[in-house]
């Protein structure tokens, strides 16, 4: 009930300045970026105000784990260079077994991975902060942590509005979760998770599917169907796709499980 509640207090903050800036500004494109621009800010403030006033927690985006210590910078290279590894990994076993051929590079190409590289870092910062920080906080509050991984990651693939990827986005909103709670350390009496591990790995994934799209380094070669390797060319869309996502959010998983554990032992020295 609380997320509807913060959900349409968000709507009634943004939607007048969606039709002011569409009503003024002419380029479809620019006017799309400019409401998701304002959307966001809408959505920092509604926080802030939101958390001080219900739970009195004035600093909420340190408590969704978003920091900026020499620690999560680490983690969110890492998280990065591990999500554009895995994508390119998938697409190279895919070559290896003569499903796809590799195009050469196009002299526009720094220009794609520039472009891709910011795009990438936006989206991978506004879903996260949104999905593995407010709103999995909020879901924590009401559900043991199982239920609410699997809650905060239904939601998130249902978000997308791709009836196709549900599967495979439901896989990766998990995966998310898990990788935000293998990153943490005792605070005040309870475990904190940072959330530059997600950050960095959504990124990371968006930004090496964008080089492969965008830049149009692959054709597939039709040995398989394309409910294999991904419909409309989307690997969020194919049995390979979900595969590879399935057996990175298993390793992300086991790897949460053993630092949660390890975070649990320090805790409880700490408390002795």
């Amino acid at each position: 009930m609380r997320v509807l509640v913060f959900l349409m207090l968000l709507a009634l903050l943004w939607l007048p300045f969606l039709g002011l800036t569409h009503a003024l500004v002419r380029d479809a494109n620019q006017a799309s970026i400019i409401s998701l621009i304002i959307l966001y800010v809408a959505f920092i403030g509604l926080v802030h105000v939101w958390s001080d006033r219900l739970y009195q927690v004035p600093r909420p985006l340190r408590r969704y784990g978003l920091s900026f210590s020499p620690q999560s910078r680490r983690e969110l290279m890492i998280g990065f260079g591990l999500g554009a590894f895995s994508l390119s990994l998938l697409f190279m076993v895919q070559g290896v077994l003569g499903w796809l051929q590799w195009q050469p590079l196009t002299g526009h190409m720094a220009v794609v991975a520039l472009e891709g590289l910011f795009s990438a870092l936006g989206i991978g910062f506004a879903e996260e902060l949104f999905f593995r920080g407010w709103l999995l906080d909020e879901l924590q509050r009401d559900y043991r942590p199982s239920v609410a991984l699997w809650l905060n990651a239904s939601l998130f693939a249902i978000a997308h509005l791709r009836l196709l990827q549900l599967p495979s986005l439901l896989v990766l909103g998990a995966m998310l979760v898990w990788a935000k709670w293998s990153r943490g350390c005792p605070s005040q009496g309870q475990i904190r998770h940072r959330l530059a591990l997600p950050i960095g790995l959504h990124s990371g994934l968006v930004w090496g599917y964008y080089l492969v799209n965008v830049g149009q380094l692959v054709t597939y070669t039709g040995r398989v169907p394309a409910w294999v390797t991904g419909v409309d060319q989307n690997p969020l869309i194919g049995v390979m796709g979900f595969i590879f996502l399935s057996l990175l959010a298993i390793a992300l998983q086991r790897y949460s499980r053993k630092q949660n554990l390890q975070l649990s032992t320090n805790l409880a020295n700490l408390r002795s």
